[in-house]
Formats: C-alpha cells, sequence, structure tokens
C-alpha cells in the first residue's frame, strides 16, 4: 500500500463561496497613496435628500454606510438600530459612527481630512454621515438597495 500524500489546506480568501460579482476588490487594506473624498465634508447640498433624512433620522444613513462597510456582516437595520440606542441610552453614537469612517478611509485609501475621524464625527456628525453616504454612492452602490442587491443587474 502507498503512503497518502498530505496537502496543505487552502488558504481562507475571506470572501465567502458565492460572493457577488466585485467583491474581489473589495479590500481592508488601503492602498500606499492617500485619496481625496469625492466630495467635502460640507457638500451636503449635492444630494439633499439624504442631507434631509441625515438630519431627522441619521439612523438609517448610518446603517446603509454600516452595511456596505461591513460588507454585508451586519444588515442595515441591526446597525441603525444599535446607532439609535446608543444615541438614546449615551448621546455618544459618535463614538460608534466614527469607526466606520475610519473602516471607510482604509477600504479606499482617503485622506483623514479635515481632521481626525474622532473630530469629524463629533463636531459634524451629520455632515460626516452625509459624506460618507455620498463617497459610496459615488462609487457605484445603491444606497437604499444596500450590500446584498447593489451588485446585481
Amino acid at each position: 500500500m502507498a503512503p497518502t500524500k498530505l496537502t496543505a489546506p487552502q488558504t481562507a480568501t475571506g470572501y465567502p463561496a458565492g460572493a457577488p460579482p466585485g467583491m474581489a476588490g473589495f479590500q481592508l487594506q488601503a492602498p500606499q497613496i492617500s485619496v481625496q473624498w469625492s466630495t467635502g465634508l460640507c457638500d451636503c447640498g449635492e444630494d439633499v435628500g439624504n442631507c434631509c433624512l441625515t438630519c431627522w433620522c441619521p439612523c438609517i444613513t448610518f446603517g446603509r454606510i454600516a452595511e456596505i462597510t461591513d460588507r454585508g456582516s451586519t444588515s442595515c437595520g441591526t446597525s441603525g438600530a444599535l446607532y439609535a440606542l446608543i444615541a438614546a441610552v449615551t448621546g455618544c453614537q459618535c463614538l460608534y459612527s466614527c469607526a466606520y469612517r475610519s473602516k471607510l478611509r482604509a477600504i479606499y485609501g482617503l485622506q483623514e481630512s479635515p481632521c481626525n475621524d474622532f473630530l469629524v464625527h463629533c463636531c459634524c456628525e451629520s455632515c460626516a454621515l452625509c459624506q460618507a453616504h455620498r463617497e459610496l454612492q459615488g462609487r457605484g452602490f445603491d444606497m437604499a438597495l444596500g450590500l446584498s442587491l447593489s451588485f446585481l443587474g
């Protein structure tokens, strides 16, 4: 009887089997060169509808951003509800949302501007959420559909 040949296990890529097309380029490692945001922090007038939604119900905008930034591992509803709960209980939802700005910057190699993520969210939460929303929308995501349906079609 011939000895069996052992093979090394395959390395996981971090993408689930059957991931939507286009997910292979969706990396958490930042490129070497920093890129500017596609819109400025105070350019909320470019998307008045989202600006109004974020002003009255920021948990929806945050949920949409979180679902896409987390590559679908958390749903819009779950992230938005947690954001609303943190806001209601502590009033420090900016701590939660600034972590997602950092993730978004890491994914696309965006500059930390006009100042660090914590200060942006602490001083101008609505503007920061609107900017992240516009950034993802400008990169081809349908924010109303979220990650799961953005790659279909």
